[in-house]
């Protein structure tokens, strides 16, 4: 054991010994560096010797050494000044959190002292409530529907009685907006349509009208492509820089087939389906319904084409306000595609509500614009897999059209061409097996995988491009730039410079040297980009 200590406390002693040397050099440097009486010895035994030019240069050699040392100062003194006041906002941060803490419990006790007198002065009033707010204003309730508290005489004055069905018959009319739909197509009486045209019709029929009636110029191919990805999906999402028509374009195809576009301008406060689609207000007992709400439940009376537009819908996140619809229109069953709207059945809901759940029509798409600066949310996977993305990058150039009148096209001609054009122009076997291929390429060298709904998505899209016009290898172009290669961006594209290349060579090989020329040219812009 003494012979562990003698050797451990040498051992320990020669560690803080090499500690004593490291700040005593530090110390003994210091001393060195501003050793100010040994410098003007040395200035001394020196300028004997020294010249006109020398006594110049000594100068300006002492001025600058000398700012060296001022500028090393002035460093260590700002950034200890950033220090402290870094510490300072952290500390004031920290302070700003706790006062926040303590407001938010104050409210939540001013809340709960604000429900427990509202439901004194509703006991006291005595005004009918459903379960649903008498719980919530925290009042027993008996099996009638109304609150405990309430006398006979009141009960039997209120408007409000539940039966054994579960519906509420009342008065009181909670869906105003719904109810003047109802009354409307009371006496409806649809309109003659056009069931004589087929799809590459409709391009040019509604080119020469964006053209001749309001002055908008849009290539055949963009229209070609907005066709195709109605056919895909309910969810088209118009991108691209301002003023390249992506508003226009959907309000225009409203006009031009005699139904106005319901446009709902996105703000950056949407956080849930509330603003889209509206709620129930448990004190009023009112619905506050929106135009797309309107719109949604109008589109069951009817057979027209419907759009609502979502203007700048990445200035608040999609996968917040719209979540709900995403999910209701992946259902495969169309027959489940039902918003849950109210919990309950009252006798003067709308007609078409289905215990208090909207059916989705199949009529209706939802157009959505998106722009990519610094004001916007980035639109994720999520989103852009289940809807088909149309660039627009370029202004319309003029061009002359003959005057074109709108026309009136049904939704169920409209569906006919697409389940026409899926039977007529399906993608072909070599197509689809160089498809695969490219798949297994793909996922081999980037590890990025097609996925079924893409290629679903792409066998409907394909043949109602090609019914519009277009050629197959064009339409599949398309789907593998906006739906496919799009996921590169989140690689390190910087580390795959030369697999992109390479899959540019690998396109023109497989489909064809002038061929692809979409997706090359956005692999190519991402080699450039990165």
């Amino acid at each position: 054991m003494d012979g562990f200590l003698k050797w451990f406390f040498v051992f320990i002693s020669e560690i803080l010994k090499g500690f004593g040397y490291i700040f005593g050099g530090l110390w003994d440097g210091l001393k060195q560096i501003f050793n100010i009486k040994n410098y003007i010895d040395i200035f001394k035994a020196h300028s004997v010797d020294f010249k006109i030019t020398d006594w110049i240069l000594s100068i300006l050699s002492i001025i600058i050494v000398a700012a060296i040392f001022v500028i090393i100062a002035a460093i260590l003194i700002l950034s200890f000044r950033k220090y402290l006041r870094f510490r300072h906002s952290i500390v004031s941060n920290e302070d700003i959190i706790e006062e926040l803490g303590t407001l938010q419990r104050q409210v939540l006790k001013l809340t709960r002292e604000k429900d427990e007198i509202m439901a004194m002065k509703v006991a006291q009033i005595g005004i009918p409530q459903s379960g649903a707010f008498a719980a919530a204003a925290g009042l027993p309730v008996s099996q009638e529907g109304f609150s405990e508290g309430v006398s006979d005489g009141a009960a039997a004055e209120a408007s409000v009685q539940t039966t054994n069905d579960g519906i509420i018959h009342t008065n009181d009319i909670r869906f105003s907006k719904l109810i003047e739909v109802d009354n409307f197509y009371k006496t409806y009486q649809p309109p003659e349509y056009d069931n004589s045209i087929d799809l590459a019709g409709i391009c040019e029929a509604y080119r020469n009208f964006a053209c001749s009636r309001m002055k908008l110029y849009y290539d055949i191919k963009t229209i070609r492509l907005f066709i195709a990805g109605m056919a895909s999906t309910k969810l088209i999402i118009l991108q691209g820089i301002s003023g390249t028509g992506k508003t226009s374009l959907p309000y225009s195809f409203g006009k031009f087939m005699h139904k106005d576009t319901t446009i709902a301008s996105v703000q950056p406060s949407w956080r849930d389906r509330t603003e889209l689609f509206g709620y129930f207000n448990e004190f009023t007992k009112n619905f506050n319904e929106t135009e797309v709400l309107k719109r949604i439940y109008s589109s069951s009376y009817n057979d027209d084409v419907n759009f609502i537009l979502l203007d700048e819908m990445n200035i608040a996140r999609v996968e917040y306000y719209f979540a709900e619809m995403l999910s209701i229109l992946e259902m495969p069953n169309a027959d489940e595609w039902k918003l849950d709207l109210v919990p309950n059945v009252w006798s003067t809901d709308p007609v078409n509500l289905d215990k208090g759940m909207l059916k989705i029509p199949q009529n209706i798409w939802y157009i959505g614009t998106a722009n990519n600066d610094d004001s916007t949310f980035a639109i994720s996977d999520k989103v852009y897999d289940r809807a088909q993305p149309i660039n627009l990058d370029s202004k319309g150039v003029a061009f002359d059209a003959p005057d074109t009148p709108p026309m009136n096209l049904s939704f169920s001609h409209l569906n006919e061409l697409f389940n026409e054009a899926f039977k007529m122009n399906p993608i072909s076997q070599d197509t689809l097996r160089k498809i695969q291929l490219l798949d297994l390429w793909v996922i081999e060298k980037l590890r990025v995988a097609f996925g079924n709904r893409i290629i679903k998505q792409m066998n409907l899209f394909v043949p109602v491009y090609v019914a519009c016009g277009g050629e197959e290898l064009d339409g599949v172009d398309y789907v593998l730039a906006t739906k496919i290669f799009r996921k590169f961006e989140s690689l390190n594209l910087a580390m795959l410079r030369d697999e992109l290349k390479e899959l540019c060579t690998y396109l023109q090989k497989s489909f064809g040297k002038n061929s692809m020329k979409e997706s090359i040219a956005y692999l190519e812009r991402l080699r450039k980009l990165y």
